[in-house]
């Protein structure tokens, strides 16, 4: 059977009486290519343990299964799991897990399993639950990397620079735990049925340390927050908005002086350097 070919696709899932699901944004690969180079991009070897996030029907699963050690999916979609226990058959090394993924202890299922493992993601993800589940995975600490595949648009805010129409906070947040890259564009015409958009593979190596020295690191989210949350303000007036109970707006422009920032730039021209800088003045 391959899993990729639309004609044994559809056979299966008549096989097992499946119907997909509009709000869990199911489409299935039908080039056998993405699975392949997605797997072989995570870095994925005998030593790895990968986490998979909504399996579907198992291409992605398989190619992982050929390389990593071990395959932990976690499939929301109860009436996927027999399809899987069909697709699955001829591997040992993966774990089916009927769970959402949102409401997993990650630091949990690391702990249940191999000590001194490295512990990977690859995933297909639900377009639906991107941004909550790449929080959720890079906070969990587990992971050296994060590959997955994402709507495009997405994939262009996690890995833009400064000064882009792009760039935002969820930029500066995944770089800040780790290094991100583009990898591949992949078609609608590559799933069934096909989505209504473009999407990427990108690839996260998660740091061992952030690439700037941060005291507070939930100060300096809230700074970075504040500086996005109304784009078209100067980020005096951002910043005001925020900790206006805190600073008068003059002593926020000192800061941002102090800073060696204009009192007129705006948030999306700052590095993450000058991010971090900032975060420290505003620290009493």
């Amino acid at each position: 059977m391959n899993l990729c070919r639309i004609e044994d696709i559809k056979l299966l899932l008549k096989r097992h009486g499946f119907r997909f699901s509009k709000s869990l944004g199911q489409n299935f690969l039908i080039e056998d290519w993405v699975p392949a180079r997605t797997a072989e991009e995570s870095g994925a070897n005998a030593d790895s343990v990968v986490l998979e996030i909504g399996p579907g029907i198992g291409p992605l699963t398989q190619e992982l299964a050929k390389r990593a050690k071990c395959v932990l999916a976690v499939e929301l979609d109860r009436s996927l799991l027999p399809v899987l226990e069909e697709t699955m058959t001829e591997f040992n090394n993966v774990e089916i897990i009927s769970a959402d993924v949102m409401k997993l202890d990650l630091k949990q299922i690391c702990r249940e399993r191999a000590e001194n493992t490295d512990y990977i993601v690859c995933a297909n993800l639900p377009y639906n639950i991107t941004t909550p589940v790449i929080v959720k995975l890079m906070e969990s600490n587990c992971f050296s990397s994060i590959t997955v595949m994402i709507q495009k648009e997405v994939a262009a805010r996690i890995c833009a620079k400064a000064g882009t129409s792009d760039y935002g906070a969820f930029s500066v947040f995944c770089q800040y735990y780790a290094d991100c890259e583009i990898l591949y564009d992949v078609p609608p015409e590559a799933f069934y049925p096909a989505p209504r958009v473009m999407s990427s593979v990108v690839r996260m190596v998660t740091r061992d340390t952030p690439p700037v020295s941060v005291e507070n690191p939930e100060l300096f989210f809230r700074v970075v927050r504040a500086a996005f949350a109304q784009r078209r303000k100067t980020l005096l007036n951002a910043l005001h908005a925020n900790f206006g109970s805190e600073y008068s707006k003059e002593e926020l422009g000192d800061i941002l002086e102090s800073c060696s920032l204009s009192k007129s730039i705006r948030g999306e021209r700052l590095e993450i350097e000058s991010f971090a800088q900032l975060a420290k003045k505003l620290q009493k």
